[in-house]
């Protein structure tokens, strides 16, 4: 479906709620409206059309690229190794937040590509964790001095969608999650980013746009003929603004699907409460700045 009208998520429309079925138009204007430069957050966008092959194997190499290219870009270095040296010391302990999610986990393509750089970067591997469930009681989770924040975007039935934000609930007990970060689409959730397991260690975040579920409906629902394979990383220092660039990616591959943005389960709310609410990050598209490197072909944004 061709989009002669570009449309952004306006705070109002969080805060209302809708930001999935009613989108505040701005008829000509740029992705990033005039704002001061002080408060603009980069967030970069990479995309490569040979990140998937025909088979629907992902290419390691190139999504490594990928990754080389956005962080560089994002820390305006041009070797990758001096950029994610500006992110992690040798003598941190770094815990890799991923997504084992069955229908749509983080890929091991990417988690690798990272492990890499922060071993260039001086990190001993056995300083260096992966997990997703386990990190309450990992070591290397426990300890932690830093935290790189890597996930697939989707939608998600409670929530709205499973972004950055979102991915960190693993950091308290399951039984409280129902209890305390469901309630209103789970606007809370931002709440979790202040436990001290968590608290300013994160470094980096990324959401795996190489494939995105960009429609379901109800608890754990998954259906492949609502899977994009977008080929993309999304990167920045800022998990509420890389959550409010990915909502609107889903809208429009929602739009061009079926035609018409079909609303979800819950409005992704707890965004919008994030930056509001809890301080965490921007969500106003307007003062976002995407940078956007590579293969651009139906890129929708």
């Amino acid at each position: 479906m061709r989009m002669d009208k570009k449309r952004i998520i306006t705070r109002r429309d969080f805060l209302r709620g809708t930001a999935y079925t009613a989108i505040a138009l701005t008829t000509g204007q740029p992705f990033i409206e005039k704002a001061r430069v002080e408060e603009k957050v980069r967030v970069i966008l990479v995309r490569d059309e040979k990140a998937i092959d025909s088979m629907g194997n992902i290419n390691p190499r190139v999504v490594q690229q990928m990754l080389d290219r956005g962080v560089s870009e994002l820390m305006g270095e041009k070797d990758p190794v001096q950029a994610w040296k500006r992110l992690i010391k040798p003598s941190d302990i770094v815990g890799i937040k991923s997504n084992v999610w069955a229908y749509l986990p983080t890929p091991e393509e990417l988690e690798q590509a990272i492990v890499k750089r922060v071993r260039d970067a001086g990190v001993p591997r056995k300083n260096i964790g992966i997990d997703d469930r386990g990190v309450l009681n990992h070591p290397i989770f426990k300890s932690s001095t830093a935290l790189i924040n890597v996930r697939p975007l989707r939608t998600h039935h409670w929530s709205g969608i499973g972004g950055c934000i979102k991915n960190y609930c693993m950091f308290v007990p399951s039984y409280q999650l129902p209890l305390y970060y469901h309630s209103d689409a789970c606007s809370p959730l931002a709440s979790i980013w202040s436990k001290p397991i968590v608290k300013g260690k994160t470094r980096l975040n990324i959401l795996s746009l190489l494939r995105t579920q960009f429609y379901s409906r109800g608890p754990h629902h998954f259906d492949r003929r609502f899977v994009s394979e977008y080929k993309g990383l999304l990167i920045g220092r800022d998990p509420v603004a890389l959550d409010a660039v990915g909502a609107r990616l889903l809208q429009l591959q929602r739009t061009a699907y079926f035609g018409e943005d079909r609303p979800l389960d819950n409005p992704p709310t707890h965004i919008y409460v994030a930056d509001e609410k809890y301080k965490l990050g921007v969500s106003d598209l307007r003062r976002i700045e995407l940078v956007k490197l590579g293969w651009m072909e139906g890129s929708l944004i």
